[in-house]
């Protein structure tokens, strides 16, 4: 029995191995072809299941890397912006509508304008600052350094008027010299000359501009060889002596002291040279010495100490663009830790400008006040109406709340200087007003220079908003303007807005900034998108470049200035729509 049980198992054993033996299969072609076809099925499907597995990791990766981007985009958002939900629904939602029609038409009429201011200087002051279109003739204004044209290179280039920016550049190459001996304005000329020959290098890419910006600036630099760093704000273009005007006791000016570091900053970003940023953020370094807890300083500084001087507190003349550019260096560096303390400088300031809110009556319009020493006078400049696009664009760096209250503020003084422009028989603005109890604004100074103030706040608040009202507002200037300024040859100011009278001067910056402002009042927000751009106070747009902790980065230009800005087909101009 054990035997027999032994000799099966063994010859069922032997039966098994068989099959291994690949003698049994040539044996048997048809088992054969059956083995051959189970082996390519197993094999081809343990491949494929490979291969999927594979692929699969692969996308997952993808998708986590699109994750990390996009979380990281949110959160640096969320830190600029606070939850930034109205802000960025407001932006997409007006971004992906197409192009409104009477937008079209309205750059159009804007662009046409342009067009006839700069062929009237071309025409009669071609090479000189500014033109006088009552008697068809140039002037020197600003020592011979062509300030119209320098001003107006980014406008011709944003508009798309190729022939007139072609010329232009090529006055700038050949005729434009600095070598002269002339009293400048440190102010003046680094806002209008070294900020258009900035503008117009990071629009072109063109070098000739930044070799010129330079030049300029480096026979700038002088005036600030002073104890404190704080810069006199006249000097000689050809011998280099700086000074301060005789009427200042000495002193220096708020905003002609602070109001050069959008500039310099950028000229040090894009040549490599810190020298010019260094110099320009001294003065922030010495003013955040003594920054006193409301923010507000007056307007004069003494260059030798550093200290201010007792005098008037004002968001108007002379005042004005210091508060501004604490604003925009920060957007200028990308709102870094670098650049933080602009920030916080700001915002400390705008606590202070809250204190000099007022508002009339019976009208109730918000106005800012003028301060001396503990008594408030109840005037504004018109200068001051940059004030709600500044406030504007810097809402959005505040929490939920603040970022309501501050825009709601920016609304506010909007609303009333357009009601500046809205209140005399022209329908444009004097210089200043004044507030009554009981008699809301009256005119004080009644000339109006073709300012740019209000139409700048109406872009930002517009941008910012989306509320197409602030464009109805610029329009209705812009009609105002060519009803009442326009001549046969250029645009002039007014010398009385309640009567109409006209003066003989076509302001530079009624081309760099009134009608900058208007046609990007009407074109998409994606033209200058404040994403990669900062305008400075002579409305010259900057490419924000991105600070590191040791507020360098000298060379984060290299690569994008080597081709110039994107452009669209000829027959639609840059943005289209033309």
């Amino acid at each position: 029995m054990a035997r027999s049980s032994r000799s099966s198992s063994s010859s069922s054993s032997s039966n098994r191995w068989r099959y291994l033996n690949p003698s049994y299969y040539l044996k048997r072609p048809k088992r054969l072809a059956i083995l051959f076809i189970a082996f390519v099925s197993i094999s081809f499907f343990v491949w494929d299941r490979q291969t999927l597995t594979r692929e699969h990791e692969v996308e997952i990766n993808k998708l986590n890397e699109e994750l990390t981007r996009l979380q990281d985009q949110l959160h640096e958002i969320t830190s600029q912006f606070g939850d930034g939900g109205d802000f960025i629904g407001k932006s997409i939602k007006k971004d992906s509508v197409k192009d409104d029609p009477l937008d079209i038409q309205r750059r159009e009429k804007v662009k046409e304008a342009m067009l006839h201011a700069w062929t009237s200087y071309e025409t009669y002051a071609w090479g000189q600052d500014e033109l006088q279109p009552q008697t068809k003739n140039g002037v020197n204004s600003f020592g011979g350094l062509g300030a119209t044209i320098v001003d107006s290179l980014d406008t011709l280039f944003i508009m798309g008027l190729d022939e007139q920016f072609q010329k232009a550049k090529e006055w700038v190459a050949s005729s434009l010299d600095f070598n002269k001996n002339y009293e400048a304005s440190v102010f003046e000329t680094t806002i209008r000359v070294v900020g258009g020959l900035l503008s117009a290098f990071d629009l072109s890419g063109d070098k000739v501009f930044l070799e010129k910006a330079r030049d300029i600036a480096d026979r700038l630099l002088p005036a600030w060889d002073t104890p404190s760093g704080i810069p006199y704000n006249r000097i000689n273009l050809a011998n280099g002596n700086p000074h301060n005007p005789g009427w200042t006791g000495g002193d220096s000016i708020l905003a002609d002291s602070g109001t050069e570091q959008l500039e310099f900053i950028a000229l040090s970003q894009r040549t490599g040279d810190p020298k010019y940023q260094q110099k320009a953020e001294k003065v922030i370094t010495e003013i955040r010495k003594s920054f006193p807890d409301d923010g507000l300083l007056p307007i004069y500084i003494n260059p030798n100490t550093g200290k201010t001087s007792y005098s008037t507190i004002t968001f108007g003349a002379m005042g004005d663009s210091f508060y501004e550019y604490l604003l925009k260096v920060w957007i200028q560096g990308n709102k870094t830790e670098a650049v933080k303390h602009y920030r916080e400088m700001w915002e400390t300031s705008m606590k202070g400008l809250e204190s000099l809110i007022r508002k009339t009556t019976p009208s109730s319009f918000t106005y800012i006040c003028e301060k001396n020493g503990n008594s408030l006078s109840n005037k504004m400049d018109e200068l001051a109406c940059f004030a709600p696009g500044m406030l504007a664009l810097g809402s959005f760096g505040y929490g939920p709340g603040d970022r309501e209250r501050v825009l709601s503020l920016a609304e506010e003084l909007a609303w009333t200087c357009y009601n500046f422009y809205q209140s005399t028989p022209t329908k444009l603005a004097g210089e200043n007003y004044f507030f009554h109890e009981g008699q809301d604004m009256s005119v004080g100074t009644s000339w109006n220079i073709l300012r740019p103030e209000t139409v700048e706040s109406l872009f930002y608040l517009w941008r910012l908003t989306g509320n197409k009202t602030y464009q109805e507002w610029g329009w209705n200037i812009f009609q105002a303007f060519e009803k009442n300024s326009r001549t046969e040859s250029g645009y002039v100011g007014l010398k009385d807005v309640n009567t109409g009278d006209k003066d003989n001067m076509m302001q530079s910056f009624f081309l760099a900034e009134t009608f900058k402002y208007l046609y990007l009042l009407f074109s998409p927000s994606s033209v200058i998108s404040f994403d990669e751009w900062v305008f400075n106070t002579e409305a010259h747009p900057l490419k924000i470049v991105t600070r590191n902790e040791k507020g360098q980065n000298l060379q984060a230009l290299v690569e994008r200035q080597k081709s110039p800005m994107r452009l669209r087909g000829r027959k639609e101009g840059r943005y289209g729509g033309d």
